[in-house]
């Protein structure tokens, strides 16, 4: 049985955090509307601020970077099927050489795209504002939800505990 439950604020917000966190990376999807389609690369979320800011890291010389910088409009899609935790986000993005914002989001996995560390001369954060979210999650273990499921598909009855709704910002 699926519970809709549309958040508002500072729940939203909670939530939010709560799944980017868990799931980590999304496709952050640019270019939408444009005839020849949007695109889209997986990227990894770095912070979600008490706003509901979400806080990415990138080159300078990709893509992404430009594409921001043309138009702000973007979709992130998190998916994490193992756990049955989904997340889709539109909002609007903005690039920034903030050597302070940089340091603060700093981590040690971040070398790997950055080698030369925090002073490297192509890091940029992307921050995107949301503006409106959708979630759904499946609540239980993964044998739990198996055994519903099962049970759903023998009675015609929906078993499965789920959750799902709107996020307003």
């Amino acid at each position: 049985m699926s519970n809709i439950e549309n958040l508002k604020d500072k729940e939203a917000i909670e939530k939010l955090a709560k799944l980017a966190d868990e799931i980590d990376i999304c496709m952050f999807c640019t270019n939408l509307g444009r005839e020849n389609g949007a695109t889209s690369r997986p990227m990894s979320t770095q912070k979600v601020d008490d706003q509901g800011n979400i806080f990415f890291f990138s080159d300078i010389r990709n893509d992404i970077y430009k594409e921001v910088d043309l138009s702000n409009k973007v979709q992130l899609m998190y998916s994490h099927p193992g756990k049955d935790s989904f997340l889709i986000l539109n909002g609007e993005a903005d690039t920034y050489r903030d050597k302070l914002l940089i340091k603060e989001l700093w981590s040690p996995e971040v070398k790997a795209w950055f080698p030369e560390g925090e002073d490297d001369p192509n890091i940029s954060v992307i921050k995107v504002k949301p503006l409106s979210a959708y979630y759904w999650k499946m609540n239980g273990t993964k044998l739990g939800k198996s055994l519903k499921m099962l049970a759903s598909a023998a009675t015609g009855k929906n078993l499965a505990e789920a959750e799902e709704g709107a996020l307003s910002f």
